[in-house]
């Protein structure tokens, strides 16, 4: 669609995703402009300036916009994003899932998400991420007060992002941040060696293998080792972004490894299941079909780089087919980033895949070259753009979404109330009626929609337990709970108290009570799993003295607070506000009365429950001889937003983890929904990483991963004027080799 893009204004076609009264989703064509802080939409493009809008919005700081990732309606993909007010209806969304027993909670939950919310489509993900940018500026340059939120004056059904005039508060915007938002390159803020190895260059791509692999001769190999591909393409990126998810026939036309491709299941916008069925004439002679059943997880950088990233695992629905070998994918993906003003794209291709065959493993090296065959496909890709000469791939992404079948016409076909499906949404143009698309027969079939999948890292684990969780899938898809689901959560919660018991027999004093800031070890050795220490603050890059001149960072020396403590808990829910409570580390100095000042990062990970990594971190001093720190803790929502940074930092893991997770710094509020509690001697962050599908699908990779993995992060107050540079570290942490089996269950 035609999109027109100058300072302080943005135009173009947009698709709106809107539900009637009884829940069901349609759709309508729309012309929107967005200048300054104004956000209109117009049945057709405006002759002038004084002609009524259909609708129109007053964007302020409380608006957040969420980017909902890749969907298809009726054979054509668009990219989603989400316009809501935080101001009102998340409070009472979290308080309705808290009351997980109760039908009408959930359903006036549903109705509360809906009337809150404006979703948008985009027909290309650059036209979406440029939306999305465009919004979450106009935000933050918003009067602060508006009365209402995004009403409809043309058309009787009224869809708002505010039911109600919201009551007036200070509402401070910080303009320091709004004016550097995009003045930051994508660079690493951390310190650390390459991943990779070179070890050849064939067909014009340089290939390497894994560091962990590398000795000092570079003759080690690892079994299934991890492989990559790097060549420069004549093409945008979003050109082979696209290109590299079809799953269409034409993909033959580069990928000579491919023959046929169907999604199992759609999980949302970032995240599906895939089965791949490989042609056998490139493999070795009289080794069998193979076919791969791949998690597959997308996302878009700030700069234009496509992340692709895939892992194999096990789903009820797409079982190992007769006259294939299912092959697995350790880790897989690719990585796009545009080169050469955009005219051109580096791309990285990963590989390190098990081949499922007993005379590869008596020939080691045969097996190492069919993975370096595989990653070669990049010079195929290379030259088929070549031969249309860089042009867009429309073709390519039309008809993925199709359907979502079982790869397995025999398997058991589940009753209707139990089955996952997707509600596809009919695009209809600006001149019908409005009208319901196809939907779910009514809401109760919102119910069960679980995970019937689960990661692989190991072959020896196809055979496991499949994850019924109903964190996996965070807010964006609610469920209502059935009976047969609510016995088997009572079940679910007396089988975990065993491992809360063997976890206290370890750590904890079987006298002691349950205390806050304690239940994860500290092992300063880094020896001891499941335990916590101190980063080295020099492995982190913030800003120096003179950033808003140079835009230099430096090695950070030292941090202002002190770590003294950490909790892994899991439960049933989510755990705020863990700094109030009673029989806690807080609450302990608080009964002294000292000067000590607390200050808490609580991160609640989705998962097979609710898990919540407590850190820590002690302030020795008064609060008020920290004058950043001080603003920031008595600041409001907009403010804190706009500051808190978190530093990541894989330190010892798989490669596709730490593609994955990456190295760059992330305002943690613009990204997550953050929860802040002010109490009499702490300040706490809780911060829900399930309120993002591009974070819960980085999440769900790492869980897969968790007990083989160090991870290391920062955290920190963003600086942003000269009086605030140099940046000071807040507190550091490294987190040795987690197991959510030893988290402790909540009681």
């Amino acid at each position: 669609m035609e999109m027109s893009q100058t300072d302080g204004r943005m135009e173009g076609w947009l698709y709106t995703i809107r539900h009637n009264r009884f829940g069901l989703q349609f759709s309508r064509k729309r012309y929107f402009l967005l200048l300054d802080n104004n956000l209109k939409s117009f049945r057709s493009v405006p002759s002038d300036h004084n002609e009524e809008p259909d609708r129109r919005a007053s964007l302020d700081c409380c608006i957040r916009v969420t980017d909902n990732g890749r969907e298809s309606f009726h054979r054509k993909i668009l990219f989603i994003f989400t316009l809501y007010n935080t101001s009102n209806h998340l409070d009472q969304l979290k308080v309705c899932l808290e009351g997980y027993f109760l039908y009408i909670s959930c359903f006036l939950c549903f109705f509360l998400l809906i009337f809150n919310s404006e979703q948008l489509g985009a027909s290309s993900p650059e036209e979406a991420a440029k939306w999305i940018r465009s919004l979450q500026d106009a935000s933050q340059k918003g009067f602060p007060f508006p009365d209402c939120e995004f009403v409809s004056h043309a058309e009787k059904g009224l869809v708002k992002l505010d039911l109600s005039k919201r009551t007036r508060r200070k509402v401070s915007v910080d303009w320091t941040n709004y004016s550097s938002l995009n003045v930051e390159t994508i660079a690493p803020d951390v310190i650390a060696p390459s991943p990779w190895k070179i070890f050849g260059c064939q067909n014009g791509l340089r290939l390497f293998k894994e560091a962990k692999d590398w000795d000092s001769r570079g003759k080690h190999w690892d079994d299934h080792p991890a492989v990559m591909a790097v060549g420069v393409i004549d093409g945008t990126s979003e050109d082979i972004f696209n290109t590299l998810m079809s799953l269409d026939p034409l993909r033959s036309e580069w990928d000579f490894c491919f023959y046929k491709g169907s999604v199992v299941e759609h999980l949302d916008g970032h995240t599906d299941i895939i089965n791949v069925q490989l042609y056998s004439d490139w493999l070795p002679w009289g080794m069998n079909r193979r076919d791969l059943l791949l998690r597959r997880y997308w996302r878009r950088e700030e700069d234009g780089t496509y992340v692709i990233l895939c892992h194999s695992v096990y789903h009820k629905k797409c079982p190992p087919r007769r006259g294939y070998v299912r092959a697995c994918v350790k880790s897989g993906g690719y990585v796009v980033a545009p080169v050469s003003k955009g005219k051109q794209s580096l791309v990285k291709h990963m590989v390190a895949i098990d081949w499922r065959s007993w005379n590869l493993y008596m020939r080691p090296s045969s097996s190492r070259s069919i993975t370096i065959r595989v990653v070669e496909r990049l010079a195929a890709l290379r030259e088929m753009f070549k031969a249309k000469q860089g042009h867009g791939f429309a073709e390519f992404v039309s008809g993925e979404f199709l359907e979502t079948k079982s790869c397995l016409s025999k398997v058991n076909i589940r009753p209707l109330i139990t089955e996952a499906k997707r509600v596809d949404l009919e695009l209809v143009k600006a001149d019908e009626m409005e009208k319901p698309s196809s939907a779910r027969h009514s809401l109760m079939d919102l119910n069960n929609v679980s995970d019937e999948f689960f990661d692989v890292p190991e072959p020896s684990e196809f055979d496991s337990l499949i994850d019924n969780s109903p964190f996996s899938q965070g807010h964006s898809q609610l469920k209502i709970p059935s009976p047969a689901g609510i016995v088997k959560k009572l079940q679910d919660l007396a089988n975990n108290k065993k491992g809360y018991m063997d976890l206290q027999e370890v750590g904890m004093d079987d006298k002691s009570t349950f205390f806050y800031g304690a239940t994860l070890q500290k092992d300063p050795n880094l020896t001891m799993p499941c335990s916590w220490a101190t980063a080295d603050p020099s492995t982190f890059l913030i800003r120096g003295e003179n950033y808003l001149k140079d835009r230099q960072k430096v090695k950070a020396n030292e941090t202002l607070m002190q770590m003294i403590g950490a909790d892994w808990i899991s439960s049933n829910k989510r755990e705020d506000d863990l700094g109030g409570r009673l029989g806690g580390l807080v609450q302990e100095y608080a009964a002294k009365g000292g000067p000590e000042f607390f200050f808490i990062v609580n991160m609640q990970v989705p998962g097979s429950a609710m898990y919540s990594l407590a850190l820590y971190y002690m302030l020795k001093t008064p609060l008020e001889e920290h004058p950043l720190i001080e603003s920031f803790v008595n600041g409001d929502d907009a403010y804190r937003n706009s500051r808190f940074k978190l530093i990541p930092h894989i330190s010892k893991g798989s490669w596709i983890v730490k593609q994955s997770v990456g190295k760059k710094a992330c305002l943690v509020g613009q990204a997550l929904e953050v929860r802040y509690t002010r109490g009499k001697n702490y300040f706490e962050l809780d911060v829900d990483v399930g309120s993002s599908t591009v974070a819960r699908g980085v999440t769900n990779l790492v869980l897969g991963y968790l007990t083989n993995l160090v991870i290391e992060m920062a955290f920190l107050i963003q600086a942003n004027t000269e009086n605030e540079l140099p940046e000071l570290l807040l507190g550091t942490c490294r987190l040795n080799y987690l197991d959510v089996s030893k988290s402790v269950q909540e009681r």
